[in-house]
Formats: structure tokens, sequence, C-alpha cells
């Protein structure tokens, strides 16, 4: 693994920060060229993007708190600020920065479905940048195999695991394909985020199934949990945005 990706003097440059900071980068490069195909202005969107990261970063940290360190922040409210250890989630982030980033759109009167359609596969395409992070600074990993691409993290027994870093990666690349696809053939504004939402929490849940995770109800990880979820709240309203466009 390499957790510390370079140094530039005294300076450490770390590879989750570093590919979680390409993917964000690589996603406003992206959603550019599609504000200026649509006619939005560009500076609108480098507003949207820092309240949805501000926002996601707030909700990653608060879901990571709640599910996975509640014990230690009753201990110890501070540790709450305390980023050195690890302690992002991406469900809390795509939660924390969709509600940031539908409040901005609000105050701006600007559409929220076009919008988050023209988003969706470049918020594929910065996960699995991401996810690339997470395999170079050993977390996030699998469990035990003993298949040949099984790969052994440091400090963590000294067995191969699946890498469930790089099958969330190219998972994730696979949606981002399908939805630049998707997008151009769309039949209604939502169609391609909801279809993102939908695709991500099918990959997730499959995926939990080899990642070492928090067990959490009836056999299912949290990120299985929520994956259900997501599928059961997005259903309503793909039927709802289909059928409103069929009665107009």
């Amino acid at each position: 693994m390499h957790p510390i990706l370079f140094r530039i003097g005294k300076v450490s440059v770390y590879s989750y920060g570093f590919m979680m900071a390409l993917g964000i980068a690589v996603a406003v490069v992206g959603m550019r060229r599609m504000f200026k195909q649509n006619g939005y202005p560009e500076e609108k969107l480098y507003d949207l993007a820092l309240v949805a990261v501000i926002s996601g970063l707030i909700g990653s940290r608060l879901f990571y708190v709640v599910f996975y360190a509640w014990d230690a922040f009753l201990e110890n409210p501070l540790m709450f600020f305390n980023l050195q250890g690890g302690g992002l989630v991406f469900y809390g982030s795509f939660l924390g920065g969709l509600v940031g980033g539908i409040v901005y759109l609000w105050r701006q009167k600007m559409p929220f479905w076009e919008v988050a359609d023209m988003a969706a596969p470049y918020l594929a395409l910065a996960y699995a940048i991401g996810r690339v992070g997470c395999f170079l600074n050993g977390c996030c990993y699998g469990k035990p195999t003993s298949l040949p691409w099984g790969v052994v993290f440091p400090g963590i027994g000294g067995v191969a695991r699946h890498p469930t870093q790089i099958y969330s990666s190219l998972a994730a690349l696979g949606l981002f394909v399908f939805l630049s696809w998707l997008y151009s053939r769309r039949h209604f504004s939502g169609q391609v985020f909801l279809c993102y939402v939908a695709g991500y929490a099918l990959i997730r849940f499959i995926i939990e199934f080899w990642r070492e995770n928090l067990v959490l109800w009836a056999g299912l990880t949290v990120g299985q949990v929520m994956g259900l979820a997501a599928i059961l709240l997005t259903l309503p309203f793909y039927m709802v945005l289909k059928r409103g466009i069929r009665h107009g």
C-alpha cells in the first residue's frame, strides 16, 4: 500500500485525500462542459461544487460517527473534527452533498432534476477515482480469499483479501459509461440521476458480500441496508417522474 503518495519537502500528500480531490476536480471539469452545452452559468457550477463538497464532508463524518464511533464521540466530542485516522463514509457524503445541493439550487432557482442528470455520470466517475485512493490507503478492504488476485493489506493478519476497492472502482467506471450513454437518450429529467442512485446502490449491495463491514440488521451490512433503502426510495420517484411525462 502507499498511504503517502509523495512528499513535497516536509509536506506529505496522502493517497486517499489526493484521489478524492482528483475525483472532484475531474467531475467539475466534466460538468463544466455539460453546463456550457445546456446554457447554465459556469460560475454557478463552482459555487454548487463548493457547497456540495463542504456539506458532503459534514454528512460523511456524521454518518461515520453515528454508525461506527458513537461511543468514542460520547467520550470525546472533539474527535468529530479529527480526520487523521480516517472516518468518512460515502453514503453520508452523498446525503450531505445532496441536501446542500438541493438548498443551493432552490435558492438559485435552478431545476434540480436537470442539474442532477448532468452531475450523475461524473459522480460515478469521481467515486471510481476515489476508490483507488482507498486501495492505496489500505482501507475498505474485503474478506479473506484464496483467489489469485487477493491482496495482503498491511496490519490486518497477513492474509490475502478481496480488493473490494478495485471492484467498486471498476463497477463505478462501468456505471459512468452507462450513464453517459443514457444522458442523451433520457426520456425525462431525473432519469439519469435516479438510475445513478439505483445503480450505485445495487453495486454496493453486491460488493458488500465480499467486504469487511459492520453488520447492522438481519445479516446485512450498513452499506447493504442503505442500498436497499436507496433503491426503495428511488423507485417511487422514477415512476412519478415517468408518469408526469406521459401525462404532460
